[in-house]
C-alpha cells in the first residue's frame, strides 16, 4: 500500500531518529502526537523497511523509475521511434531482473499493467495470510487436544480455500513464470470445495452428541439406596448433564461458523484488494504532485516560482503522502490482521490478552 522507496527512506530516517533519541524521549513529557509517534517507533521502522522493498518492486522513487538493476528489456524498433515511452518498443532481451521495468513508465499500457500486477499481488498475499491463519488454528486445536477441530474444521477449511483461491493463486504464478493460459477452475477442485462445506457443517455436532450420550450412558438409573450417604455419593444425575448439552445450540453455532467461513473466504479475499487500491492511490497521488507541481514549476525560468513549487511539493509529500498515507496504510493493515487473518483462529473466549513484555518476565522471576 505504501510502495515507494523514496518515501520509505524518509520514514526510515524518522524512525531511526526516534530510536536514537529513545532514552531521552522516555524521560520527557511528550505531546499527544509525539507520544503516538514514539510509541509506534518500531512499527514505523518495519513499515519503512517493507515500503522500501515494495518500492523497489514497483520501481518508484517519489514516483520516478530508475534503472537500478540494469537496463530495460525494451528498446525502439527502428530509428523512427522518437517516443520510446509510448510506441514502437520491442522486447530484445531477458526481463528486468527485479521489479517493474522502467520502460513501463509513461507508456499507454502503464496503468492496465500496474493494475494487473498489484491486483494479483494482493490476491497472493491475501491467500497466503489466510492459509497461515488456518494453520494457526491447527496448532490451537492441538494445544487444546481437540481432534474434532482438526478433522472437521482444519482439513475441510484448507481444502475449501485452496480448491478455489489457492488454485487461482497457483495459476497467477504459473502465468507469470511461463506465460501459459490455463483453465480458471478444474471440475475436480470445484467438487472438493462443494464436499468441504457439508464436511464442516454436519459431522462435528452429531459426533459431540454421540460422545456426550456415551459418556453418561448407564448413569440415568442408579442402585436404590435409603441412606443419606448414598445420596451424597451419587454424582450429578445424567438427566442434568443431558439437559446441559443443547444439540440445537451446538448445531446452530457450527452452521454459523461454517457459513461465515464459506462466505468469508470470498469476501476476505476481495477485502485484500484494498492493498491494490491504496497502492494505486498512493502511486497516482505521488505522480500528480511530481508532474503537476514540481515539474510544472521547474518549467518556468523563474527562481521564485521554482522555490514555491518545491515548497508545495515538499509540503504535500510530508503531510499527505508521508503522514496521512502512512496512517491510512497502517489502519488498513490493522483491519486485515484483525478481521481477515485472526478470524481464522482467534476466538476471544474470555482470556485477557497479555502482550509480550520482557519487564513482565523479569517481575515474575523476581
Amino acid at each position: 500500500m505504501f510502495g515507494d522507496w523514496g518515501h520509505g527512506i524518509c520514514l526510515l530516517l524518522g524512525a531511526l531518529v526516534l530510536l536514537a533519541q529513545e532514552r531521552r524521549l522516555k524521560s520527557e513529557k511528550l505531546g499527544s502526537f509525539m507520544e503516538m509517534l514514539f510509541g509506534g517507533r518500531y512499527v514505523l521502522l518495519l513499515m519503512s523497511l517493507f515500503s522500501i522493498y515494495c518500492g523497489l518492486i514497483y520501481n518508484e522513487f517519489f514516483s520516478v523509475p530508475f534503472h537500478i538493476f540494469g537496463g530495460s528489456a525494451y528498446r525502439c524498433r527502428d530509428k523512427t521511434c522518437s517516443d520510446a515511452h509510448s510506441a514502437g518498443l520491442v522486447k530484445y532481451r531477458d526481463p528486468y531482473p527485479f521489479g517493474v521495468d522502467p520502460s513501463w513508465r509513461g507508456s499507454r499500457t502503464e496503468l492496465p499493467f500496474l493494475n494487473s500486477l498489484k491486483m494479483k499481488m494482493s490476491i497472493l498475499l491475501g491467500v497466503a495470510q489466510m492459509n497461515l491463519g488456518i494453520i494457526l488454528s491447527y496448532f490451537d486445536a492441538r494445544f487444546f487436544g481437540s481432534s474434532l477441530d482438526i478433522r472437521y474444521q482444519f482439513v475441510p477449511q484448507v481444502i475449501f480455500l485452496n480448491s478455489l483461491f489457492g488454485y487461482l493463486s497457483l495459476l497467477i504464478v504459473i502465468k507469470w513464470c511461463t506465460g501459459s493460459q490455463a483453465d480458471l477452475y478444474h471440475i475436480l477442485l470445484l467438487l472438493l470445495a462443494l464436499v468441504a462445506v457439508p464436511w464442516m457443517l454436519f459431522p462435528k455436532p452429531f459426533i459431540l452428541r454421540k460422545q456426550h450420550s456415551e459418556r453418561f450412558q448407564g448413569r440415568a438409573y442408579g442402585i436404590l439406596g435409603t441412606s443419606e450417604m448414598d445420596l451424597e455419593v451419587e454424582p450429578d444425575s445424567a438427566r442434568q448433564h443431558h439437559e446441559e448439552f443443547n444439540f440445537s445450540e451446538i448445531f446452530v453455532h457450527q452452521m454459523i461458523h461454517s457459513i461465515e467461513f464459506v462466505l468469508g473466504a470470498v469476501s476476505n479475499t476481495a477485502s485484500y484488494l484494498r492493498l491494490w487500491a491504496l497502492s494505486l492511490a498512493h502511486s497516482e497521488l505521488s505522480t500528480v504532485f511530481y508532474e503537476k507541481v514540481l515539474l510544472l514549476a521547474w518549467g518556468y525560468d523563474n527562481l521564485v516560482i521554482r522555490l514555491i513549487g518545491l515548497a508545495v511539493f515538499a509540503f504535500a509529500t510530508a503531510f499527505i503522502l508521508l503522514m496521512m498515507e502512512t496512517l491510512s496504510a497502517f489502519l488498513h493493515a490493522l483491519r486485515l490482521h484483525w478481521v481477515e487473518f485472526q478470524n481464522k483462529f482467534y476466538h476471544g473466549d474470555g482470556y485477557k490478552f497479555k502482550p509480550f513484555s520482557f519487564a513482565a518476565i523479569n517481575d515474575d522471576e523476581d
